[in-house]
């Protein structure tokens, strides 16, 4: 179902005793748009850190006749994200310096007016920004793919068109195509697109893990869960808290682990590895793969429920081959971004090397392109990027036959040369030798000696 989303709100939970307290706090951070629980408990307090997500805490010292600062480590064990505000009507220097030294983030005196109270909020709110933020600068791949948004392609540009249309919905986006069209890069878009662009954008490469170390990372883990589970570990989900969840080659979805999965996309619902208690999860969803599902689906890899459940609206991303009017455009800004990050001479291709970029056939697509292009800028002393500079002239290519370089299954050439093209292209839209490895269905160590082989460096 298509539902029109409103902008998420952060997460408060109140921890006090005293009703009054509990409602005026409640009524003011509500005023200004935070989502608020509240717990007079202990054990209520844990149960709903233990429920849901939060971003914030403002945690009496006394509750009840439990002490404040001994719940203080529970929670933090709990949900080392949450920022704790302790609150308190005594004004004491030394239990102030306890509350931040046991891993409360601020301090407030009770009774306190609305704005103190908004204040230490908001300062603790834009911390979780940040902090969120930088897991996801550092979960991100390291890609110099280029913006997407600027094509001069009839293909793209409708199907940009739909995926802003799709964004401005809570309906799950199934994107497809080849390897290194930069479904990811249009993923990241549909979310900042949306009015959930505020929240976290998570990702999660199904090809990379295991069965037992996907469920991990994706719904986290409580300590003692499995050998080396040291500590309580939030999962991909709860990055992506009021955000986006998006799952890289989803084709690659173990099988066992589907009807988790598909429970998840269904409710909402799921648990930590080790923990039986549900959580919920508010997020949006977004998967990726260049594999054929039905194909999957019919060859009894790939549940078909979970196929339809994913299949609300696919959207085709075309090959860079498909859309060669868009080549020198990227190139262009490719180049910018890269002299800029390198501090190379480079500012301009040689009319060369731009009909050369044109001729090549890019199987690897856009991320190939962007390999090639990083490639000259790094090689090049001059401001001309030459036809040299580019890897068709160490394959032992020249500018005129690079329209039929890359062989094609059916084309009159030698298995090993078909085999060397597939690994090339392969190995181009890849990030990692054993990811490429997992996609060709041979170990590593094999790839490596193909490499050897073939010269592939």
């Amino acid at each position: 179902m298509n539902e029109t989303v409103t902008s998420p709100r952060e997460r408060i939970l109140l921890v006090d005793d005293d009703a009054t307290v509990l409602r005026n706090f409640r009524l003011c951070l509500e005023d200004e748009g935070y989502q608020v629980n509240t717990a007079q408990n202990t054990g209520s307090a844990l149960a709903a850190v233990a429920r849901s997500v939060f971003d914030v805490c403002i945690l009496d010292l006394h509750v009840g006749e439990d002490f404040g600062l001994d719940l203080l480590p529970q929670l933090r064990a709990a949900a080392p994200w949450m920022r704790v505000i302790m609150a308190t009507a005594e004004s004491d220097a030394a239990i102030a310096v306890s509350a931040m030294r046991a891993g409360a983030a601020d301090y407030l005196i009770k009774p306190c007016e609305p704005e103190k109270l908004l204040h230490a909020v908001e300062q603790q709110i834009q911390a979780r920004r940040m902090e969120r933020r930088i897991e996801e600068l550092e979960s991100a791949r390291a890609e110099t793919l280029p913006d997407l948004l600027d094509s001069a392609n009839p293909t793209m540009s409708r199907l940009l068109e739909m995926a802003r249309q799709a964004a401005e919905t809570d309906a799950t986006v199934l994107l497809l195509g080849e390897s290194g069209t930069g479904k990811n890069v249009l993923a990241r878009n549909i979310h900042l697109w949306s009015m959930r662009r505020k929240a976290g954008f998570a990702t999660v490469n199904c090809p990379s893990l295991s069965a037992e170390l996907l469920e991990s990372e994706l719904f986290g883990h409580v300590k003692g869960a499995f050998t080396g589970a040291h500590d309580h570990r939030q999962g991909r989900v709860q990055v992506a808290e009021g955000g986006t969840l998006f799952l890289d080659e989803i084709g690659e979805f173990p099988l066992s682990l589907q009807p988790k999965f598909l429970r998840f996309l269904q409710d909402r619902e799921y648990e930590r590895v080790g923990d039986p208690r549900t959580r919920t999860a508010d997020v949006r969803l977004i998967a990726a793969t260049n594999r054929d599902l039905a194909q999957a689906v019919a060859d009894g890899t790939f549940r078909n429920d979970l196929y339809y459940r994913l299949n609300v609206i696919a959207l085709t991303v075309p090959a860079l081959r498909e859309r060669p009017e868009d080549i020198l455009g990227i190139a262009d800004r490719l180049l910018t971004g890269l002299v800029a990050r390198y501090r190379r001479p480079a500012r301009r291709f040689t009319e060369t090397a731009r009909n050369a970029l044109l001729a090549y056939s890019w199987p690897g697509n856009v991320r190939e392109l962007a390999n090639a292009i990083e490639r000259a800028v790094i090689l090049c002393a001059d401001e001309e990027i030459a036809y040299e500079h580019l890897p068709f002239a160490s394959a032992g290519l020249n500018a005129t036959s690079l329209a039929s370089a890359t062989p094609r299954a059916g084309d009159p050439v030698t298995i090993e040369q078909l085999e060397r093209a597939h690994i090339e292209a392969v190995l181009g839209a890849t990030p990692t030798l054993d990811v490429a490895a997992r996609q060709l269905g041979i170990d590593a160590s094999t790839l490596y000696r193909k490499r050897k082989t073939y010269g592939l460096g």
